[in-house]
C-alpha cells in the first residue's frame, strides 16, 4: 500500500519530548516570575536604584537570562529526546526488520528480544510465536504438496503406461485394459476428493451446529458393515444412550467423514478373517470422547506418532495395491483440529492401535 512520506516514529517522540521540556521550562519560569513580583516593588526611585530594585529592571535583567534557559531547555529536549526515543524504539526496530524478512520469504529468522517483561518484550515474543507456527504450517503443507503431487503423478503415469502399452499392442485384452484404467482412475478421483476435503477443512469454511456424535458413529459403522464381513472383522460398538449424550459442536458432514475414516481404518489395517473394532463414545465434563480400537500387528509408538501424516500408511506407502489414499488419519487430525479438538493415537499392547478424539461440548437440550 503506497503511503505519503510523513515524520518517523522517532522524530515526533524527539518533538514530543522537546515540546513537554519547554511546556514544563515555561510553566516553571512563570512559576519564578510570579513568585519573585511579589517582592519587588513597582516605583521607580533613581536613588535608591541599586538598593532597591524596581521590577522595570528586573524585567530587564530576567528576560535574557529567561531566554537563554529557554533555548538550553530547547536544545536539551532535542538531544535528549532524539536519543532516548531511539532506545525506546529500538525493540521496534528489530521487530520490523524481522517482520521484513518473514515477509521475504525467511521464516526461521527470530527476534529472541532480551530485558524484562514489557510491552515490546510481549509483542517480540508473540511474533516469535507466530514465526514458529507459521513456518511449521508453511513447511507441512509444502511436504503435503510435494506428496500430494507425487501421489496424483503415480496414478497418471500408470494410466499413460496402460495406454502406451494398448497402443503398441492392438492385440491386447481390452476388458483388463478398461478395468485396471477404471481402478486407476477411481483411485485419482479418491485421493483429489480428499485433498478437496482437506483444504476445505483447513479454511474452517463450515457452519458450527450441535451434532449428535453417536448418531453420526452408528451411520458410520452401519455404512462400513459389508466391508467389515469382507474382510471378515467384527466390530462391537458402545454408544451413549440417547439422554446421557453430549453434542459436539462443529459439522456434522465433516464430523461423520471423521468418524467413517477412523472406522475404515480400523477395518483394512487389521487382522484378515479373525479381527476385531471396538468403537466407543463417552461423555466427560466438556468434552465427547470418541475411541476407535482395533487388533492386528504390533505398532511402535514412534510409527503411531507419524500416522497422521499425508500419505502415511502403517510400515509401508500407501502407493501399493492396498485399499486407500494414504489420508485417512490426516483428514481426522486436519478435521479435529479444526474443531478444537484433541487427537490421540497409541499403540495396543496386544497389537493394534487405539485412536481417541476429544471434542469440546455442549449439553443437550431437554424439553419441558
Amino acid at each position: 500500500m503506497h503511503r505519503a512520506p510523513g515524520l518517523s516514529a522517532r522524530a515526533k517522540l524527539t518533538l514530543s519530548y522537546a515540546g513537554f521540556v519547554m511546556v514544563a521550562g515555561t510553566l516553571l519560569l512563570a512559576a519564578v516570575w510570579v513568585f519573585l513580583l511579589q517582592y519587588v516593588p513597582d516605583d521607580w526611585d533613581q536613588r535608591l536604584l541599586h538598593e532597591n530594585p524596581n521590577r522595570q529592571l528586573l524585567v530587564h535583567a530576567f528576560a535574557p537570562a529567561a531566554a537563554t534557559v529557554m533555548v538550553l531547555l530547547l536544545v536539551f529536549g532535542l538531544v535528549g529526546g532524539w536519543f532516548l526515543a531511539g532506545r525506546m524504539l529500538a525493540p521496534l526496530t528489530r521487530i520490523t526488520d524481522a517482520a521484513r524478512m518473514a515477509t521475504n520469504g525467511s521464516l526461521s529468522h527470530r527476534i529472541r528480544l532480551p530485558g524484562r517483561e514489557d510491552e515490546f518484550r510481549e509483542l517480540a515474543d508473540a511474533f516469535d510465536a507466530m514465526l514458529v507456527r507459521l513456518e511449521a504450517h508453511v513447511a507441512e503443507q509444502r511436504r503435503f504438496a510435494a506428496n500430494a503431487s507425487h501421489e496424483l503423478r503415480t496414478p497418471l503415469a500408470i494410466s499413460k503406461a496402460l495406454l502406451d502399452v494398448a497402443r503398441t499392442d492392438p492385440d491386447h485384452d481390452t476388458g483388463e485394459l478398461i478395468d485396471r484404467l477404471h481402478a486407476v482412475n477411481t483411485r485419482a478421483i479418491d485421493l483429489t476428493e480428499a485433498l478437496l476435503l482437506v483444504s476445505r477443512a483447513e479454511q474452517r469454511s463450515f457452519t458450527r451446529e450441535r451434532v449428535d456424535l453417536s448418531l453420526l458413529v452408528e451411520d458410520a459403522t452401519e455404512t462400513l458393515l459389508p466391508l467389515a464381513e469382507k474382510h471378515g472383522v467384527t466390530i462391537e460398538t458402545e454408544i451413549e444412550s440417547e439422554g446421557d449424550v453430549t453434542h459436539a459442536v462443529g459439522s456434522p458432514v465433516l464430523l461423520l467423514q471423521l468418524a467413517t475414516n477412523l472406522v475404515h481404518n480400523a477395518i483394512v489395517h487389521n487382522l484378515p478373517g479373525q479381527g476385531t473394532v471396538w468403537v466407543r463414545t463417552s461423555v466427560r465434563a466438556k468434552t465427547v470422547v470418541l475411541t476407535v480400537e482395533n487388533t492386528g500387528e504390533q505398532v511402535t509408538p514412534e510409527l503411531a506418532s507419524t500416522l497422521t501424516e499425508p500419505f502415511q500408511r502403517g510400515t509401508e506407502r500407501v502407493h501399493t495395491d492396498h485399499a486407500g489414499v494414504g489420508l485417512g488419519l490426516a483428514i481426522v487430525k486436519t478435521i479435529t483440529h479444526v474443531h478444537d479438538g484433541t487427537l490421540t493415537l497409541a499403540p495396543r499392547a496386544t497389537g493394534g492401535i487405539r485412536v481417541t478424539v476429544e471434542l469440546p461440548a455442549t449439553a443437550a437440550r431437554t424439553d419441558g
